[in-house]
């Protein structure tokens, strides 16, 4: 039986209540309000469809009894053999070092569309992940011509309901207050009672006065739409230089840089920056005060371990976001922000376990203690359990110094090793078995 909707003056008589709405009955079909329309989302699985800022160029699908598959197949295997198609961008994409605030910037618009959308690196500098400043701020300024953002009518409406609160809690302890009045002899009945019919005729005369201020007369709103110039509607967006730049940090744009090759660094003076270049800057500036000029890698060094750990999980598949909120180093998203929250969350623990640092030179020359107490282990894992996130400790064996040169530090990464330990909570009440 399909569903159909009842006209109050098409209903007979006896179908209809004392309010005028339509009855069921055994013959009519339940009455059903049609649900609002929910405003479609971004497709973000089409805008993240690329895990990578690179082209990728698969091989057609095969099937074994589909002789035209085979080949199409070997058509575009020759063809991307005699002529090999590229997979990074035709421009490479630009970023300016800021030591003021130990980061990369990008400033293109379009470079930070193309690097967010594809692989989810940095952070709007307006924003907190997304650079969504220029989307928000229209939308601000739309709303205040069209009678207020929807910030300031949350704010309004949570504010009625706390006054709401604090007056009906007034109004129940004196409702107590009258009651134990009678009980105590000191009031009687009668005028518990008319107290009560007194306070009720003001709350419907109040309830009446906030409904017809609350109706603006029809004249206002003639007026209203007079005093709107021509040229100006409400649908015209205004015109905003975007001021919001994308922030990477020094692994981000250090992969991006060397482990992609699709980003070019360049000083404030617009000096392009070679990798060497990038990679003993990164490690000066890493540490809260800058290092001076290196005369050798330091293989235990700040940059040197995140990197390492952060390319390692980049080339898993995992997408990884700096993880300060949560009291760790980094966060593992399985596709990225948008999609799900971060299934594990990562703390870097050195590991010196080569015996050149157990000799008394290795000692003084180490620059992180390995050392930590079960106390801190608690707390980070309890912050983690609370947000549902798995800890993972990840120990990074530090080889050596090298007696490498820096333009061949290169080759120093590949002595790195990288070990994975999850951690969780062990509770009495799910363990008693």
């Amino acid at each position: 039986m399909s569903n159909e909707t009842l006209n109050p003056d098409s209903c007979p008589p006896e179908k209809l209540s004392e309010s005028g709405e339509g009855v069921h009955s055994d013959k009519q079909p339940i009455l059903q309000a049609k649900r609002p329309r929910r405003r479609k989302g971004p497709n973000y699985g089409q805008i993240h469809n690329k895990p990578l800022p690179l082209d990728v160029h698969p091989l057609p699908a095969f099937h074994p009894t589909q002789p035209i598959d085979l080949l199409k197949l070997c058509y575009v295997w020759l063809s991307q053999l005699i002529f090999p198609p590229t997979s990074h961008p035709p421009s490479k994409y630009s970023g300016y070092f800021s030591p003021e605030t130990r980061s990369v910037h990008v400033t293109n618009p379009t470079h930070i569309r193309a690097l967010w959308e594809m692989g989810f690196f940095g952070k709007g500098t307006l924003s907190r992940s997304e650079p969504s400043w220029l989307e928000r701020e229209k939308a601000r300024l739309k709303a205040e011509r069209s009678g207020g953002t929807a910030e300031e009518a949350t704010h309004a409406r949570r504010e009625e309901r706390r006054l709401f609160k604090l007056e009906r809690a007034r109004l129940e302890k004196e409702r107590i207050d009258r009651q134990k009045a009678v009980e105590d002899g000191r009031m009687t009945v009668e005028e518990a009672a008319l107290i009560e019919v007194r306070l009720e005729d003001m709350k419907r005369d109040t309830s009446l006065s906030n409904d017809k201020t609350s109706i603006r007369p029809e004249h206002e709103n003639l007026t209203a739409e007079k005093d709107i110039p021509a040229s100006r509607t409400v649908d015209d967006e205004p015109e905003i230089a975007n001021q919001e730049h994308l922030q990477l940090t020094f692994e981000e744009a250090f992969f991006l840089s060397y482990g992609l090759g699709v980003l070019n660094v360049k000083m404030i003076d617009s000096t392009e920056m070679s990798d060497i270049k990038c990679l003993t800057t990164f490690i000066r500036y890493s540490t809260f005060i800058p290092s001076p000029q290196l005369s050798e890698i330091p293989t235990d060094s700040k940059f040197m371990l995140n990197y390492v750990v952060y390319h390692h999980f980049r080339s898993l598949g995992w997408v990884v976001r700096p993880g300060i909120k949560f009291s760790v180093d980094y966060l593992l998203y399985n596709r990225g922000p948008v999609f799900s929250h971060a299934e594990f969350a990562v703390i870097i623990i050195p590991s010196y376990s080569h015996p050149y640092w157990s000799s008394d030179a290795g000692r003084d020359r180490r620059n992180k203690q390995e050392a930590r107490d079960w106390w801190w282990l608690h707390c980070v894992n309890r912050i983690q359990s609370q947000v549902k996130k798995t800890l993972v400790l990840v120990y990074v064996d530090v080889p050596p110094p090298s007696k490498l040169g820096i333009e061949e530090i290169f080759e120093l990464f590949r002595e790195y090793k990288v070990r994975e330990f999850t951690v969780r909570r062990w509770l009495l009440n799910r363990s008693r078995d």
